[in-house]
């Protein structure tokens, strides 16, 4: 199989189902999955994608327990992976940042997820998948990783901006989420997650020239290295996937996210 793009539509991978390079990952909730999924998908709990170790437990997994995740969904470097959730596309967008984090590029984000799929009268299957155990050591390239050190280095760089993800109400401070300040990281641009999306009863993202418009507009261009976050490192899945899509080719996630910014006493925070 040829590498498949990065954002795929349903009726493209349908095409592709039965090729044996395809592994197909669902992060939808357990009893969605059981109930119904995309044909030949394995089922991964979201929480695996999480290092789940205090302080931050939302940070990225250690190389250890993402070579145990990844053996155990049996990919291998030769395969063609597509991801999909039953949540908008996050935890999606956060699997397929975690695999760019150990080096695997062949991976899909499948547009508008479970419901596109279903929207489209494709089929689906019930059960479970068990995959057949593969060997994948896993490498983390920090170049994908921004911590609170890089970017407290890098506040006053014309050419590093941090893409907040959040809602309006959480990056003005109005709203506070397990945090024991509000606000957002000095100079970052707001965007929130949803808007990059057709809408709430289409969850496919909106044509790329229009987003990359918006996003221009906000200050977020892709001659610039992007730092994207939320609170925990889930919504910002998305607007990484959403960044790549649109040829940023610079793209870091801030994986400690607000829940590790606004939690500490050394990290500025403006309102």
């Amino acid at each position: 199989m040829t590498q498949l793009p990065l954002v795929i539509e349903a009726a493209e991978l349908a095409r592709h189902l039965d090729d044996p390079s395809l592994l197909v990952l669902d992060l939808s909730k357990a009893e969605t999955y059981r109930l119904g999924h995309i044909p030949h998908a394995i089922h991964v709990d979201p929480a695996r994608l999480l290092c789940g170790q205090p302080p931050v437990p939302n940070k990225l997994p250690s190389a250890e327990q993402l070579s145990a995740l990844f053996s155990e969904l049996s990919l291998t470097p030769e395969h063609q992976v597509v991801v999909y959730d039953d949540q908008m596309g996050p935890q999606a967008g956060r699997l397929i940042w975690t695999l760019h984090c150990v080096g695997h590029q062949r991976c899909s984000f499948l547009n508008g997820q479970l419901q596109a799929w279903k929207s489209a009268g494709l089929p689906l299957e019930s059960g479970e998948n068990t995959p057949v155990p593969s060997h994948f050591d896993a490498t983390i390239n920090p170049g994908y990783l921004a911590d609170v050190g890089y970017i407290l280095d890098h506040l006053d760089s014309p050419d590093v901006k941090v893409w907040d993800a959040r809602g309006l109400d959480e990056y003005r401070g109005e709203k506070v989420v397990n945090a024991r300040k509000g606000g957002h990281i000095p100079g970052a641009i707001w965007f929130e997650w949803t808007d990059t999306m057709m809408g709430s009863g289409d969850t496919r993202l909106r044509p790329a020239d229009a987003l990359l418009a918006e996003l221009r507009d906000r200050g977020l261009t892709p001659e610039q290295e992007i730092i994207t976050h939320c609170q925990t490192h889930r919504r910002s899945g998305l607007t990484y996937v959403v960044a790549r899509h649109l040829g940023f080719q610079r793209v870091r996630c801030y994986d400690g996210s607000w829940f590790e910014w606004g939690n500490r006493d050394d990290t500025p925070v403006e309102t």
